[in-house]
């Protein structure tokens, strides 16, 4: 991912809600695959790594990444943003192929 595709990703992120959070379970088999079917209807998420989470924002943005196939778009603080193309041919938005 060059860093324009990132920061034109960053600039779509701005506006989006988080809608999953880390917290003292850390990153387990079942959250994962949540991740994934919402990044398959969304392709660009946001996840909050609460306090009581047994990892940094960082430690489980880059285990996340690993787990489901995301790219680690930003993390900043407590939040995470991660993108990752659809699966599903008809959920695909965000093309990022023709920023250079």
């Amino acid at each position: 991912m060059t860093s324009k595709q990132r920061a034109y990703l960053k600039s779509l992120a701005v506006n989006l809600d988080t809608i999953f959070q880390i917290g003292k379970g850390g990153i387990t088999d079942e959250l994962c695959a949540q991740l994934l079917n919402a990044l398959n209807a969304r392709e660009l998420i946001k996840i909050k790594a609460l306090e009581t989470s047994p990892l940094s924002a960082k430690e489980a943005s880059v285990e996340i990444a690993e787990n489901i196939g995301a790219q680690v778009v930003q993390v900043i603080g407590t939040k995470i943003v991660l993108y990752r193309v659809s699966d599903i041919e008809k959920n695909r938005k965000i093309d990022i192929s023709k920023i250079r």
